[in-house]
């Protein structure tokens, strides 16, 4: 597991990505790289959505959960992304389970 900013503290509930235009090029800004590092290196894939577009993560430090999702599903690629935490409950009734083996992403 990663520190510092690619950690998530205790009160951070919701990240939410924002394109910018840097030299006539779109890019995601500073949240959403630390989005994909988050994902990539310190979140443990629980499941994905059928269609792939919401993935499930649990944060080995507090145990919570967290979604990844594009809202934005109007713009290319769904737009920049979300992690936000998500109750059990909810998410107990959007994936499917067992969590345990999600398949590769990390």
């Amino acid at each position: 597991m990663t520190t510092g900013r690619f950690t998530l503290g205790p009160t951070e509930s919701d990240l939410v990505g924002h394109w910018v235009s840097i030299g006539g090029r779109t890019e995601g800004d500073a949240i959403c790289k630390r989005i994909e590092r988050l994902v990539s290196e310190a979140l443990e894939l629980l499941a994905r959505s059928r269609d792939g577009w919401e993935t499930l993560y649990r944060d080995p430090a507090d145990g919570r959960l967290w979604e990844r999702t594009y809202p934005n599903s109007g713009w290319h690629g769904g737009g920049p992304p979300r992690l936000r935490v998500i109750a059990l409950t909810e998410a107990q009734s959007k994936y499917a389970q067992p969590w345990d083996h999600a398949g590769p992403e990390k």
